[in-house]
């Protein structure tokens, strides 16, 4: 796909398109009341006036289509589009035929950006300072977006847009992803007519836990080469061309958020392979070659200099030859995986330029809902689930996987120092709001019917929540005062629109509050301050008082644009003034009270639960995968599960339940007729536990039961499988999962087999009658 294919996503030739105010008159209250019948009605339509219909609010005459493009965990200096080292060629053609936007900034998280992003609210103001599995209960962590803050695609649709949203929702809460709903905090309930994607933080990319609409639902079969960043793009063109084929003229708007480039990093061989020997000469110098095309670029100002690298993250000239070798490999896989999803994003650019649409279209692309994870750590990872329980791969187990690293078998992050180079020329990652290397992102904006003085570079300081306005006043619409009768929160942001024209145009926003995890920081006319961090976002069961509490740091952003030169101490008054006024911001902005947690030490025992404080559970077979809140979470705890089961005569292999997947969980089987209960915690073989009866079942009604024993501590634990209440046959279950297994679970078949010694669906050929789940005792 080549510039002049796509003719750079522009048509100039093509008239403009303007909304013409004089004819149209929206309404800040939708949805309008039908007015009543104004003519005459008769006994009969000879003595009736002509009929009609009041279909309420249309949108404005020429109003915009809109694609809003939001990816994952990708830093400011990763695109080439921002002088990074990845190629991002979709996101490099829009910016020459629209603008960068050099000042743009995000929360640090995903799910709180995504908030903000859809609501054009500060993300405490609508329950998100933290994502959802995080949720606290207080006003601004409850995880639940009020009707008060309609999204964009509630309040577009009103206006009579089609609207859809593939990819990542990260919005819905934790408690309410099971199929049993409610489905109104969904994706179609929050004002977007189709859905297809995923529920939460992430997902594999070979193996993606998909729902379209309300449903969870499978993969394309009979595709070896699936890929879901490929089949994401392949469902949005289909969308985009049903909607022009039955509606032509109905305006739409696109929310596209792959989970690229949140771990793991998936990506086609060839594509990897594109990137061999790419990277190794290490994050010290990649950093150095960054800053100096950005310099050239002019997406970072002349004299920019690299903020210093931390003592938490080595230098690369200090890694073992086998270290570098292995790391080089994760930024290649890293790379494919950015490049590979950039450029199915294309083909959606692509299918609206076939259409003609591409010109009146409004394109917002931001290159990351937070700065780059540095939750791979040090070493990164082979396993990120793993290591959200603490369980990391050692150097030889990595080493050994290495060549399958990207591929279907691992879960992989990169390391911490790739994260940092992928943040160039900023502190710190993701997680860390108090610095500029988890919020600001790069956003590229293309308008070709209105945006006409092309490849340009906008400075201005700009948030996350100035899209839903810039979106409305784009649109020709107001923001709305009232929802399906519900009043509206004012608005945090303010509209972009002003800067398309007028590259020096003075910045309209002065100050913005950001607060995540207890890392907080506030500018002020080009000022910032920021308390400091004291856990690092790859701790995540270490400790940490609030950074708060502790040494702030202060900063002159004009002239100092990466944040690398502490003035705390040349100006202490301006550094107190600028902390009183944090103080007042948060508590008038449901940012209080601070919690520095991590995530592996978050509770969620007071959150609403539709199991409530059941310990006892049935389940019957179904081809639908349990999601969600839907299977209770048996991570850190004791438990019984008893499979009652029929055997057929003849084979009788299959699954019976399977709570995880082959990154991580559990799953009681038969195998070679025999019973058999796996369970593993990582990816490292030790951490792979199998029981199996030496007998083989005999047709008829059976009951097969395991125990599992967590003794908590990080001490090992016990599996015990029996059979109709007989023999126990046992084994050491060498570090039982503390915080995270999936709530995923299916009766009857798998999803994604635990060992990978058998191909799903695996379903087991006889009858289920139903699987019984017991919590034993109390979590240690």
């Amino acid at each position: 796909m080549t510039c002049a294919a796509l003719a750079c996503f522009s048509s100039p030739g093509m008239a403009q398109t303007s909304v013409d105010r004089s004819v149209f008159r929206p309404s800040q209250t939708l949805p309008v009341v039908m007015k009543p019948y104004e003519g005459k009605l008769g006994r009969t339509i000879q003595d009736s006036s002509p009929p009609y219909y009041d279909l309420g609010e249309k949108a404005p005459p020429n109003a915009p289509n809109i694609l809003l493009i939001m990816t994952d965990d990708v830093g400011y200096g990763a695109s080439s589009t921002f002088g990074g080292p990845v190629p991002t060629d979709t996101f490099d053609r829009l910016a020459a035929g629209g603008e960068r936007y050099t000042a743009f900034h995000t929360t640090a998280l995903c799910a709180p950006t995504r908030a903000a992003l859809l609501t054009g609210r500060n993300p405490h103001k609508v329950g998100f300072g933290a994502i959802t599995e995080m949720s606290t209960g207080y006003p601004g962590y409850s995880g639940v977006l009020p009707r008060s803050a309609a999204t964009i695609g509630e309040v577009l649709r009103h206006y009579g847009y089609a609207t859809s949203w593939f990819g990542k929702n990260h919005n819905t809460p934790e408690w309410e992803q099971s199929i049993a709903g409610p489905f109104d905090r969904w994706p179609n309930g929050l004002g977007f007519d189709y859905f297809y994607g995923f529920m939460g933080g992430a997902t594999d990319q070979w193996n993606p836990s998909l729902f379209e609409n309300h449903l969870p639902v499978q993969k394309p079969a009979n595709d070896p080469a699936y890929i879901f960043d490929r089949d994401l793009a392949d469902h949005a063109v289909t969308w985009l061309r049903n909607i022009n084929s039955s509606a032509p003229g109905k305006p739409f708007l696109l929310y596209y958020a792959p989970g690229t480039s949140h771990s793991p990093h998936h990506a086609p061989a060839d594509w990897i392979a594109r990137y061999k020997g790419k990277f190794d000469m290490g994050w010290d110098k990649m950093r150095e070659q960054t800053l100096v095309r950005q310099i050239q670029q002019g997406v970072v100002p002349a004299g920019t200099r690299l903020s210093p690298r931390p003592d938490s993250i080595p230098a690369w000239d200090s890694l073992k030859p086998e270290q570098q070798q292995l790391y080089a490999h994760m930024m290649e896989v890293y790379a494919a995986a950015l490049s590979h999803a950039d450029y199915q994003i294309g083909r959606v650019i692509d299918e609206l330029r076939s259409e003609g649409k591409l010109e009146n279209t409004l394109v917002i692309y931001i290159q990351g809902d937070n700065g780059a994870s540095g939750e791979g750590g040090p070493t990164g990872s082979i396993n990120d689930k793993a290591a959200i329980n603490g369980l990391r791969a050692d150097l030889p187990t990595m080493l050994n996987a290495m060549p399958q690293l990207g591929g279907p078998e691992f879960y992989n992050n990169y390391p911490v120092g790739w994260a940092w180079a992928m943040n160039t020329p900023f502190q710190w990652t993701k997680q860390v709001a108090s610095h500029l290397g988890g919020i600001r992102n790069g956003m590229v904006i293309s308008w070709p019917s209105q945006i006409k003085n092309v490849g340009g570079i906008r400075p201005q300081f700009h948030n996350v929540t100035d899209v839903a306005p810039t979106i409305y006043e784009a649109v020709g619409i107001p923001r709305p005062t009232s929802v399906s009768g519900v009043s509206q929160l004012p608005f945090d942001g303010i509209s972009m629109r002003y800067s398309f024209d007028e590259a020096s145009a003075p910045s309209h926003r002065t100050s913005q509050l950001f607060e995540m995890q207890g890392n907080a920081a506030i500018y002020m006319n080009g000022w910032m301050a920021n308390s400091r961090p004291t856990r690092a976002p790859w701790v995540f069961n270490g400790p940490g008082n609030l950074p708060t509490d502790g040494q702030w740091e202060l900063y002159n952003l004009t002239d100092d644009y990466s944040q690398s030169r502490d003035l705390a101490q040349r100006y202490p008054e301006r550094l107190k003034s600028m902390q009183g006024e944090f103080w007042k911001e948060a508590a008038a902005g449901n940012v209080l009270p601070l919690d520095n947690r991590s995530f592996a030490r978050w509770s969620s025992s007071n959150r609403p639960s539709t199991l409530g404080t059941k310990t006892h559970f049935s389940y019957f077979p179904s081809d639908r995968r349990l999601t969600g809140g839907g299977f209770p979470d048996l991570a850190g705890a004791s438990w019984k599960v008893t499979a009652h089961i029929a055997v057929p005569t003849g084979t009788s292999d299959g699954a019976l339940v399977e709570n995880g997947n082959h990154f991580g969980g559990w799953g009681l089987y038969v195998k070679d007729g025999r019973p058999l209960f796996v369970y593993k915690s990582s990816s490292d073989p030790k951490h792979l536990t199998t029981v199996q009866s030496p007998s083989p079942l005999l047709p008829g009604s059976h009951k097969i039961s395991v125990v599992l024993t967590e003794n908590g501590q990080g001490s090992p634990g016990k599996a015990e499988l029996s059979i109709d209440d007989g023999v126990q046959i046992s084994a050491e279950v060498a570090r039982p999962i503390p915080v995270l297994i999936t709530n995923d679970a299916e009766i009857g078949w798998s999803f994604d087999p635990i060992n990978g010694a058998f191909a799903a669906p695996f379903r087991f050929p006889g009858t289920i009658e139903r699987v019984d789940v017991e919590l034993l005792g109390k979590r240690p």
